[in-house]
């Protein structure tokens, strides 16, 4: 039997024959799906450990003292970053590195040592940041720290995927951009610009700071470009690219959804001024538009794609732009209200875990799997419960913070703890699904030995 030679790792695409150019492409594959799913561990260990479980540590004690301003700042903040930065960034950076040169045909490929290398630098700052805020050991020194890392990492992230661009044809002008690549890398930009905050005002609390927690002043329109102007442009951008095709529905109205980015960085502008009466109402009409853009909410034209997930996921999916609603309802209630502590933490959990979490959880247990090198997700049904505890425990959530932190009905203070248990025990089961996904074998794997077997036994009786 002919053996495959070995493709010479700096050959040129003209010096190899077919059979080595399907070998290459290949073991990149093998090699990026091992990356990917080294991103998406990473961000599932940050969501249980330092982010969830922190979250739901920090809920009780509020609750049983009955007092929103009873915890500590500092492990408030280590929650919310480990969750943002260590989940959601991890997801992001580990799928922009897989998916983004394929989506644009780029035809430099980045060296997979320095990926490798961002994801570690990336993990370590976002445990740096969380050892300095919970247990103050050596804040002075390791804020700054961690801050650097994370956007050193970033930047090589940034040089890699942004080295993929269209190639023209022959005789053509280079291709436009699309709609959703430029919803994308507003996103982009909107965690560059959070990374350079952070870093600066880390620097500054070392430098002047009492404690390693952010001021009030600075954290609020701090947040306002985390949550709007980094992770909804995000999710726009990818909603754009899969949701015609998962939900069966029309395409993108693509000058619509470019008018509402171009809202929603407006928003997020006059958050970063500190008019957050203007920036509610704008992130409001951005959602609007957004939705009139994207196929959400339309009549479906063809069945969804649920094959490999649960049937249930396009309601869920479609009820996650239901959590920014309430988002962005709630944002506009708290920017008016004299004392509205409790409204604005309802209105970020709807934004992170109704909408940007629920999102997660449906989009990436339909591509993560199938990223990890053609996988089928490990079970449709743990998905399904996965989805009904956090929707439930965002509800509680979401009115407990409303009711209780406002006065407005006490009795809220008791179901908080439940929504958190509710939370927690939802990441568990989609982590839990992931891994399992991710260390079952591929199905194209059984079907290549069914292949190989074939041959082997034809071969055989030839002879």
């Amino acid at each position: 039997m002919a053996t495959l030679t070995s493709v010479p790792p700096d050959a040129s695409p003209a010096e190899l024959s077919a059979e080595q150019i399907f070998e290459r492409a290949k073991a990149r594959e093998i090699q990026l799906s091992r990356l990917l799913m080294f991103y998406i561990s990473g961000g599932l260990l940050f969501m249980l450990l330092p982010g969830t479980f922190l979250g739901v540590w920090n809920l009780i004690s509020i609750s049983n003292r009955h007092a929103a301003e009873s915890m500590s700042p500092a492990w408030i903040q280590a929650h919310g970053h480990a969750q943002v930065m260590g989940w959601i960034g991890c997801f992001i950076l580990g799928i922009g590195y897989y998916s983004i040169p394929k989506l644009r045909s780029g035809l430099r490929p980045f060296a997979l040592g320095l990926a490798w290398f961002s994801g570690a630098l990336w993990m370590a700052g976002v445990a740096l940041r969380w050892l300095a805020n919970v247990y103050l050991w050596q804040w002075l020194v390791l804020l700054p720290l961690s801050a650097g890392m994370e956007l050193v990492a970033f930047l090589i992230f940034f040089r890699a995927v942004s080295q993929h661009k269209p190639q023209p044809h022959a005789g053509s002008s280079p291709p436009k951009l699309e709609t959703w690549i430029f919803v994308v890398i507003v996103g982009t930009l909107g965690l560059l610009l959070t990374l350079l905050l952070n870093l600066g005002a880390c620097v500054w609390l070392a430098v002047w700071g009492m404690t390693p927690a952010f001021p009030q002043a600075f954290d609020q329109p701090f947040l306002m470009l985390a949550t709007w102007g980094f992770l909804v442009p995000f999710v726009w951008g990818f909603s754009a690219k899969w949701l015609p095709t998962f939900l069966g529905s029309r395409e993108v109205h693509t000058r619509l959804l470019a008018t509402a980015t171009g809202v929603l960085v407006a928003s997020v502008g006059c958050g970063l001024a500190g008019w957050f009466r203007l920036a509610t109402v704008l992130a409001a009409l951005a959602w609007a538009l957004a939705i009139i853009a994207l196929p959400v909410f339309s009549v479906a034209l063809r069945p969804a794609k649920t094959k490999g997930v649960h049937a249930s996921f396009p309601w869920f999916l479609r009820s996650a732009y239901v959590w920014l609603a309430i988002a962005a309802a709630l944002g506009i209630w708290a920017a008016n209200a004299a004392h509205p502590s409790g409204i604005w933490g309802a209105s970020r959990h709807a934004l992170t875990v109704g909408f940007v979490a629920m999102m997660v959880f449906c989009v990436g247990q339909r591509v993560l799997p199938a990223f990890s090198g053609m996988r089928l997700l490990f079970s449709p049904r743990l998905m399904f419960a996965g989805l009904v505890l956090l929707t439930c425990g965002c509800a509680l959530r979401v009115s407990g913070e409303v009711l209780a932190y406002q006065g407005i009905f006490p009795a809220a203070w008791s179901w908080l703890p439940y929504s958190a248990v509710l939370e927690l025990c939802a990441v568990t089961l989609f982590a839990v699904n992931l891994l399992a996904t991710f260390i079952t074998d591929p199905a194209s794997q059984s079907r290549l030995t069914q292949i190989r077997e074939g041959r082997t036994g034809k071969s055989i009786t030839a002879v």
